[in-house]
């Protein structure tokens, strides 16, 4: 059985991995204990930092957040670097500066697709507190941005923010390996605000498409208006594939999905098929390929909308006056 079918449905592993899990929670409460009676050195800093993550393994809408969440400072006067680990990066030595030019391979996919949507200093590290302090040794921001982080506890935060997929939620609530959880559930008890892709009210994160570009040559839209039930190649290296298929299928195409792992490089035999039919990915995805990709690659951006009261509190973390440029003002 796929193990991530496990955690979102049922099955008799479920059983056998449970005591793992109850030995994964006793590990992760022992490091918060070690923590907090500072066993491990926590590392603090004067400038805000803002914690984007989650608590499940997988996909939930993130990266869209930051980006977002960094335009908005930006938009209102502020000097926001971006830190992350540069998950499966393979650079033999940390800290990395990443910049739209930088290889996926070396310093991870989403860290470069950040620095291409928001132009701002972007570093990474497996040990965080190590680019926040190269960030704030060489740039003057005024707010630091991580990308995932809420279990990275050596990094002192102001302000964190878990984003949950709607659909998924949590799975069967249970900790890894015999649910997709990184932390308890209880820990939601402890975050600053929950953000639910898909969900409505307060809470509710929509993520938005926006026009299907071609990568070789960025002013070419594809006008799926125009292009109803046409047949597309569907590619997706992202925590929730599932879902970047189901957004072309709602915009009338016929989707011939390649689900790839999360994360996973891309080669050009990747994207061979036989047949001249267009081939849409992600953005992420496509930082991968861009250098090489064939003139049918295409790439379909998301946008999030982020909820006011998110934005208020925001606000209030950074004491800010609440007359600054709303999402909705982008």
């Amino acid at each position: 059985m796929n193990i991530e079918k496990l955690w979102y449905n049922s099955g008799s592993l479920y059983y056998t991995l449970l005591p793992f899990s109850y030995l994964y929670r006793g590990v992760i409460a022992a490091r918060q204990l070690a923590y907090r009676f500072r066993l491990f050195k926590k590392h603090s800093f004067e400038t805000p930092i803002i914690v984007i993550g989650n608590l499940t393994v997988g996909g939930t809408g993130k990266t869209p957040v930051v980006i977002a969440l960094v335009q908005w400072l930006l938009a209102n006067g502020f000097k926001p670097g971006v830190v992350s680990r540069g998950y499966k990066g393979k650079a033999t030595s940390w800290p990395q500066w990443v910049t739209p030019a930088s290889d996926p391979i070396m310093v991870g996919d989403e860290p470069v697709l950040i620095a291409t949507k928001t132009g701002v200093p972007v570093i990474v590290a497996p040990k965080r507190v190590l680019a926040v302090q190269q960030l704030l040794a060489e740039h003057s921001c005024d707010v630091v941005i991580s990308d995932d982080g809420l279990q990275h506890y050596a990094m002192s935060r102001h302000f964190e923010v878990a984003v949950i997929d709607a659909k998924r939620g949590l799975g069967n609530h249970q900790c890894l390996p015999a649910g997709p959880l990184r932390e308890p559930k209880s820990r939601l008890r402890t975050i600053d605000y929950m953000l639910v892709n898909g969900g409505q009210g307060d809470n509710g994160l929509q993520l938005q498409t926006s026009p299907i570009y071609n990568i070789r040559q960025p002013d070419n839209v594809l006008d799926y208006a125009s292009h109803q039930n046409l047949a597309v190649h569907a590619v997706a290296g992202i925590g929730n594939p599932s879902r970047f298929f189901q957004s072309l299928m709602d915009l009338g195409f016929q989707v011939i999905p390649h689900p790839r792992a999360d994360h996973a490089p891309l080669k050009p035999t990747d994207l061979e098929f036989h047949d001249n039919l267009p081939i849409i990915m992600t953005e992420k995805d496509m930082v991968k390929c861009q250098a090489w990709c064939s003139s049918r690659c295409y790439a379909l951006p998301v946008k999030a909308k982020l909820p006011s009261k998110f934005l208020d509190a925001v606000r209030l973390c950074l004491d800010l006056p609440t007359n600054l440029t709303a999402m909705s003002d982008f």
